[in-house]
């Protein structure tokens, strides 16, 4: 029979000795959904012991990270503070006979050194994995295998089902890396006379080449992620849909819509692809429901300091166009982008004219400078100044006289470039006097 419900223990296990790739923040997004899927408890743990290569900063940076992403942990333990445990147990492996004190030759010429080894049986282990069914492993090939350095240094094998006992975990759900140091823990396991808890071995997350993720295609780090500017609520969205889906179509979900809706039972055995694309249109769509104030708070986070140091620089301007950033962007990084590709900055500095561009195609410049002039006369009395009473204004002249003819010089006036939004949009995000006074330049420059 299942666990009760609320018996449920799960764990992260991190080494702090690198930042927190998004392949572990998957894990340990499983383990967390599934733990407050069923009232359980979710424990954080530093896997530390390598003293060498764990780092304080790596530490922080999986802490910050988790944070970011609304995976909250019941618990953290670090494997550092926990080497009394450890050696009680082990001397306990010794004491009845499960290991035993090696002499090895040591590294160093004429010397010998100490291991424990781990006595194996030598036989047949067999475990059900939620996800990938029934798995056996013949553990004779394995040896007698390592478990510590010395009586006070335990390693990875040892500490992990030390620190699973200790901690009652009943689920280790963790990457399909991890099936191979299974037999071993579970020959630990019985050794201690410890409780088997349930496998789930969850698929491993792939480049687009169908290779393990790695630097070389690209962000892997949730932090890297972070800077760009994604959403933490699309990232865990993504990251849940790789490899896991809800039995139905859906893609969009909240975090507590994915506590609701996660299972291990409909996590695939296949590994799942680490599709960018994909990403960008899951974290528009969350944008799409982030409230005005959010939305302005991250796209002012996102804006160079150039914009916001001009003279022109002000929020109501800036509320105003936050719907056509909106409109360019997948992620917030974007609109730094959109900055350097010169943007935005025309919305708040008057923009300088290459007069010969100011006419469409074959018209004159005497053309363009009586259409805008005639622009400026439908835009005096027009109240309320929005997008739609502009283009009212101005469609059927522009319709009589040819749209590209006229739109195509008010459009340029306004943003002194080839490419921006339409005319109409411009107008209603200047302003009826900055509108005006911008066409009235432009008109002068065709003197």
């Amino acid at each position: 029979m299942q666990k009760k419900q609320e018996s449920v223990v799960t764990r992260f296990a991190p080494s702090p000795t690198g930042v927190l790739h998004v392949g572990s923040a998957r894990t340990a997004l499983f383990n967390f959904l599934f733990a407050r899927k069923h009232g359980g408890k979710f424990i954080l743990r530093m896997e530390d012991t390598d003293k060498k290569r764990s780092k304080r900063e790596y530490d922080d940076d999986i802490l910050e990270g988790l944070s970011w992403l609304g995976i909250a942990y019941d618990t953290l333990y670090r494997q550092s503070e926990r080497g009394n445990i450890y050696k009680k147990h082990l001397e306990k492996l010794v004491a009845n006979g499960y290991a035993y004190i090696s002499k090895e030759e040591s590294k160093e010429e004429g010397k010998r050194s100490e291991v424990v080894r781990f006595k194996n049986p030598n036989r047949k282990v067999a475990f059900k994995d939620i996800v990938r069914g029934d798995i056996e492993f013949d553990t004779t090939e394995l040896g007698n295998f390592v478990i510590a350095k010395d009586m006070e240094t335990p390693l990875y094998h040892l500490a992990v089902v030390v620190d699973d006992l200790d901690m009652g975990v009943t689920h280790v759900i963790r990457g399909e890396d991890g099936i191979s140091n299974t037999p071993r823990q579970i020959l630990i396991q019985e050794a201690l006379g410890a409780p088997r808890p349930l496998y789930a071995h969850i698929p491993l997350i792939l480049a687009p080449d169908r290779s393990k993720l790695s630097k070389r295609h690209g962000a892997v780090s949730v932090v890297e992620f972070r800077e760009k500017g994604y959403l933490p609520e699309a990232l865990v969205n993504f990251l849940a849909l790789i490899g896991w889906n809800p039995g139905d179509e859906r893609e969009i979900f909240t975090i507590d819509e994915l506590i609701k809706e996660f299972s291990l039972e409909n996590v695939q055995k296949g590994g799942g692809v680490f599709n960018v694309g994909k990403l960008d249109w899951v974290n528009k769509e969350h944008i799409k429901k982030l409230s005005a104030d959010k939305l302005k708070k991250n796209i002012i986070k996102h804006l160079p300091d150039n914009i916001k140091k001009l003279d022109g620089y002000n929020e109501r301007t800036m509320e105003k166009i936050i719907p056509i950033i909106v409109e360019h962007i997948n992620r917030f990084g974007e609109v730094e982008e959109m900055a350097e590709r010169g943007e935005l900055g025309y919305f708040f500095e008057r923009p300088e004219y290459e007069k010969e561009k100011i006419a469409w195609k074959e018209d004159s410049l005497s053309d363009a400078k009586r259409h805008i002039n005639k622009i400026v006369g439908l835009l005096q009395n027009i109240e309320p100044f929005t997008i739609e009473t502009v283009k009212d204004a101005i469609w059927d002249y522009a319709t009589e006289q040819g749209r590209g003819s006229v739109l195509w010089p008010m459009r340029y006036a306004l943003s002194g470039r080839s490419k921006s939004p339409d005319p109409f949009t411009l107008s209603a995000a200047l302003g009826k006097k900055e509108s005006i006074e911008r066409l009235e330049a432009a008109s002068r420059a065709l003197n």
